[in-house]
């Protein structure tokens, strides 16, 4: 009985062992397919390594060569540290000025937008020049054989009352700050205390024209110091305090301006304020050389209206005026009385008497066309005297020396 029993018991413990050796291979298989991944990670990871490797003996290869840059730069120093230093500073100043030029562009970029918006809106707004009332008139047409830049001139002989030159002398005219000749006239005239003292005040002020002045108000000085500044450096409110300081006020100054024109018979003259800024303010070449004749006579117009420059103080300062007039300053001429004066409406106006060749002359400009050609009229004429010595050319022409 136990003989047969054992080889099927052989056999089946063999069919078990076979099935038992299923799984085992099927999970052995699984292991190994596991560990392939693992296995070619591993691979990946070696080939990784050895191309960091590469990489990293590359960059070492070029910090090399940097370095080998960086002492060549710093070659000429004293050690390679100061050479570094000083590649560092001059890389430094580059970058610095790199960005100044960089500002500087764009500011200048700038201003050149501001610039051209600004002409743009000058051209577009900006009105056209005002044109001087001779000018209106066609007087600046009028030729001369003198090729004078004046629209009106009147040239005397003093003593004889000869016209030796004209151009356009009864032309009625704003006369500016040749005003300043009636105003100063009046009050020397009336021999008022010249050390009385003057405060400028709000009156005085110019609301009409807007002109500046460095005589602030509350300014106090002598009548004979703010004669001195009317008449030498035309200090417009200088001038008007001398109206508005006069015995009776302003008004009775203008009226005594034009009574005195009117004893001079000077017809064409009119008189509204005393300062030459109000464009009312007229006359013509032919009265204006009888003012300079009389006011000629008198020896503290021609001391202050030849006067070279002058100091005033006013509060804690000094302050230096100077003339308006530079042939003063010239010592080739030889000038007894002068008056320069301009507003728009009057151009810019010019009289003198002055020692020409021996003879007393007296010459009037007005509304040149620049402020220097004023003075070359008159050295022309002067030359012109000097040189043809000229006769009368016309008498009676209303002059009252």
């Amino acid at each position: 009985m136990y003989a047969h029993a054992a080889p099927k018991k052989a056999a089946k413990s063999a069919e078990t062992h076979k099935a038992a050796a299923k799984p085992a291979a099927k999970s052995a298989t699984k292991s190994a397919a596991a560990k392939a991944p693992a296995a070619k990670s591993a691979a990946v990871a070696k080939a990784d390594s050895r191309k960091d490797s590469r990489n990293n003996s590359k960059r070492a290869v070029a910090a090399g060569k940097g370095a080998e840059k960086v002492a060549a730069h710093a070659k000429g120093g004293k050690s390679g540290a100061k050479g570094n230093e000083r590649l560092k500073v001059a890389v430094g100043g580059t970058k610095a000025q790199s960005r100044a030029q960089q500002r500087a562009e764009r500011l200048a970029a700038r201003e050149n937008r501001v610039a051209l918006r600004s002409a743009v809106h000058t051209q577009r707004e900006a009105p056209a020049p005002r044109l001087s009332m001779a000018q209106m008139a066609g007087l600046h047409h009028s030729g001369d054989p003198l090729d004078l830049k004046s629209s009106v001139a009147l040239v005397l002989d003093q003593d004889t009352r000869e016209v030796l030159f004209s151009k356009n002398d009864h032309a009625v005219l704003p006369i500016a700050s040749i005003t300043k000749l009636m105003t100063g006239l009046l009050v020397s005239e009336a021999r008022l205390p010249l050390d009385e003292m003057v405060t400028i005040t709000e009156e005085d002020v110019d609301y009409e024209k807007g002109s500046s002045s460095r005589l602030a108000v509350g300014t106090t000085l002598t009548r004979g110091e703010l004669m001195h500044l009317a008449l030498m450096s035309s200090e417009n409110r200088a001038a008007h305090a001398l109206g508005r300081s006069y015995p009776g006020g302003l008004q009775r100054f203008v009226t005594l301006m034009n009574n005195r024109a009117a004893t001079l018979g000077m017809r064409d003259t009119r008189y509204v304020e005393p300062t030459g800024l109000s464009s009312s303010n007229r006359s013509s070449a032919v009265d204006l050389a009888t003012l300079v004749a009389t006011a000629s006579q008198d020896p503290l117009m021609r001391q202050l209206t030849t006067s070279q420059g002058y100091e005033v103080a006013v509060g804690s300062r000094v302050l230096q005026y100077n003339n308006t007039n530079r042939l003063v300053h010239k010592p080739d001429w030889q000038i007894g009385l002068q008056k320069t004066g301009y507003i728009s409406e009057a151009g810019q106006c010019l009289v003198m008497q002055a020692r020409v060749a021996g003879r007393k002359v007296i010459m009037v400009f007005l509304d040149s066309t620049g402020k220097y050609s004023r003075l070359a009229d008159a050295e022309r004429v002067r030359r012109w005297v000097e040189n043809e010595r000229p006769a009368a050319t016309f008498a009676g022409n209303g002059y009252a020396g």
